[in-house]
């Protein structure tokens, strides 16, 4: 009798976990970025927010939160404590947090992952007022004259990357920091920084109008549409990064697991689309949906990319 009665009672869990699944969401769904328009991370969460709000039945909102590498936006789903409002974009941010910040104004605990949705390839660019025809000349170049060179990049993450290679190289460079990655790349086309690492679509533009000249993705592998070698290629295999992008929830908003299956799936649904697939190609994205479990896997790697490129560096996380 009482194995009868805990099988019912567990079929009822399960039960109310598929209605909750099939239910959510029942009143619109925020997803903050830590980006700014235009942004690789922005074209991808608008694309798919046009397709979930119909699979859903209730708006998907897109909501800008740049700046502060990435820490006002995650503060803002963190204080929300609301399961309808999750944080979409690129995890190099806080997977790099523990390294670049003095103090961590939120536990990296809270973070959950829910649901991978692409990579952003990333791209090395210069201002091609420089007639730099390669990345090995442009070192040569920064090696010339010390100090010269002025880089930035769009995360953390890729912050430690490229310092690292840049330090390996031997070469004296100065990093300057914007509020939005958008915003360097007129510094970029007037040659007032020269070298960006940056997401494909941010620099998209100034490249096809040859005002920015791209030498290499820092993709494992070469991008389909993209006429660049690696960094591996040209021997700069420590330059590698795979931007990932996915969907984030707040422990403390109390998502229930049913409902993050369902985002992890819906996701992968959309994803199938070849209207998004291509889309998402056409900003050098890569389509690689995956649940939460998948998504922790790649998190995981990416945390033990950038303990490698800290330790070149003798840096150690703070936290």
């Amino acid at each position: 009798m009482k194995k009868i009665l805990g099988f019912a009672v567990l079929g009822l869990a399960l039960l109310g976990g598929a209605v909750h699944a099939q239910s959510w969401p029942q009143k619109p769904v925020r997803f903050i970025l830590s980006l700014g328009p235009g942004s690789g991370a922005d074209i991808g969460a608008r694309l798919y927010a046009d397709r979930l709000t119909k699979m859903w039945g209730q708006p998907v909102i897109i909501d800008n939160r740049p700046g502060g590498d990435g820490v006002i936006a995650i503060n803002a789903v963190i204080q929300a404590k609301d399961e309808y409002t999750l944080l979409w974009g690129p995890t190099a941010n806080f997977v790099g947090h523990p390294y670049s910040l003095d103090k961590m104004s939120y536990d990296p605990n809270e973070l959950v992952p829910v649901a991978r949705v692409s990579g952003t390839v990333v791209t090395l660019g210069v201002p091609a007022s420089m007639n730099v025809a390669s990345l090995k000349d442009l070192l040569a170049e920064a090696k010339r004259k010390p100090g010269t060179l002025n880089w930035t990049t769009a995360v953390t993450m890729t912050d430690i990357i490229l310092e690292g290679f840049l330090k390996t190289q031997g070469i004296d460079a100065t990093q300057i920091r914007y509020k939005q990655p958008a915003e360097a790349v007129n510094d970029l086309v007037n040659n007032r920084i020269q070298l960006y690492s940056s997401a494909y679509a941010i620099v998209r533009a100034q490249a096809q109008a040859g005002r920015v000249k791209l030498l290499a993705v820092q993709a494992r592998h070469r991008v389909p549409g993209l006429d660049l070698p690696t960094v591996a290629e040209l021997g700069f295999p420590g330059l590698d990064f795979e931007g990932l992008v996915g969907i984030i929830a707040a422990r403390s908003s109390n998502l229930p697991e049913a409902a993050r299956d369902r985002i992890g799936a819906d996701i992968k649904a959309v994803s199938k689309d070849p209207l998004v697939a291509e889309r998402l190609a056409s900003t050098a994205q890569l389509n690689t949906p995956g649940d939460a479990a998948e998504f922790a896997a790649s998190i995981e790697e990416q945390k033990k990319q950038l303990a490698d490129s800290a330790k070149l560096l003798g840096v150690k996380p703070k936290f």
